[in-house]
């Protein structure tokens, strides 16, 4: 009996030991994990967009924010798949989704790529 069990740790901490190997599949690629470090800077940070006909919401540092509402003291003027305006006064934020995405032109052209860096 003994053996069974001697047998059946053996194969469990083997199991064990080749998960911790293993990378997280939900942890966001590269540096998307940084924007969440940009909260605690006290810059607001766009978590999420929601759009449907009926609805247009964002969510800045855990905040709700319909479109034409308020974010502290500054207005939800603009909002697209990838971004939201906010303004105050003569002052306009521009929050991007995913700042550090590099977009990159699609076209014929060999070797000819437009790189654009949205910050």
């Amino acid at each position: 009996m003994s053996l069974w069990f001697a047998l059946f740790l053996g194969v469990m901490s083997a199991g064990i030991a080749a998960a911790q190997g293993m990378s997280d599949p939900t942890r966001p690629p590269g540096g998307l994990a940084d924007s969440a470090e940009a909260v605690g800077s006290g810059g607001p940070v766009l978590q999420s967009v929601m759009l449907s006909p009926s609805r247009k919401v964002a969510v800045i540092s855990g905040e709700m924010v319909v479109l034409g509402g308020r974010y502290g003291s500054s207005r939800l003027v603009r909002l697209s798949e990838t971004e939201a305006v906010l303004k105050n006064g003569a002052d306009v934020t521009v929050l991007r989704l995913h700042p550090q995405v590099v977009k990159r032109a699609a076209g014929s052209g060999a070797g000819k790529s437009v790189t654009k860096t949205t910050k």
